[in-house]
């Protein structure tokens, strides 16, 4: 029902900054929460950031507060995640995820919450 397609990925120093992006189909984008995740190499798959469909809502993890932002521009079907001041410790392939009534403020941290996923991005941050 929704397909999504992440880009922006790429190698950046430490200190850099870079912005993804997330490319929806559907006519009904404007009601999905839509959620960044990201996994490393050995690690588990782990939440960065969400924001609701009106983009009223956005919640981030503490790892990244501060640091990235998430936005949606629903009249292009789009989700951003604009990530500055990276550091090494942000490597990874990070994932676009939509979600419907499932992703609720208990459970939007919870990768299981969401129904539709992208193929990933890879984001590098050397030393």
């Amino acid at each position: 029902q929704v397909q999504l397609v992440e880009s922006g990925g790429g190698l950046v120093q430490a200190g850099g900054s870079l912005r993804l992006s997330c490319a929806a189909s559907g006519r009904t984008f404007s009601s999905y929460s839509m959620g960044w995740f990201r996994q490393a190499p050995g690690k588990e798959r782990e939440f960065v950031a969400v924001v609701t469909g009106s983009g009223g809502t956005s919640e981030y993890a503490d790892s990244v507060k501060g640091r990235f932002t998430i936005s949606r521009d629903n009249a292009k079907n789009t989700v951003y995640l604009q990530m500055n001041t990276l550091k090494p410790e942000d490597t990874a392939v990070y994932y676009c995820a939509a979600g419907n009534s499932r992703v609720t403020f208990a459970t939007m941290r919870n990768y299981r919450s969401y129904d539709y996923w992208g193929q990933g991005t890879q984001v590098t941050v050397s030393s």
